[in-house]
């Protein structure tokens, strides 16, 4: 998950989290690209030694889930204004 539960603020966080898995496709496709970065981005930083060009790339990857993450948050917002959560 993108986000780690102790983030979550209540049930209804998780209600349109779930919601939003389930008719999106964009919010699953950025999720899933979220946790692909996420692994990549382990990789390089638990090498014993970064190359310059390893640097670069964890500034880029960073940025990548950065991008996805606001997405992400964007359309939580969006949802959370247009649906009812009982």
């Amino acid at each position: 998950m993108w986000m780690e539960e102790e983030e979550l603020m209540n049930d209804n966080d998780q209600e349109v989290l779930e919601m939003l898995r389930k008719e999106s496709n964009e919010f699953r496709h950025l999720e899933e690209e979220h946790r692909t970065l996420d692994v990549r981005l382990s990789a390089l930083e638990n090498k014993n030694f970064q190359t310059p060009e390893d640097e670069l790339e964890i500034k880029a990857v960073k940025k990548q889930k950065l991008i996805r993450k606001d997405r992400m948050a964007e359309m939580i917002r969006e949802f959370e204004k247009t649906a009812i959560i009982d």
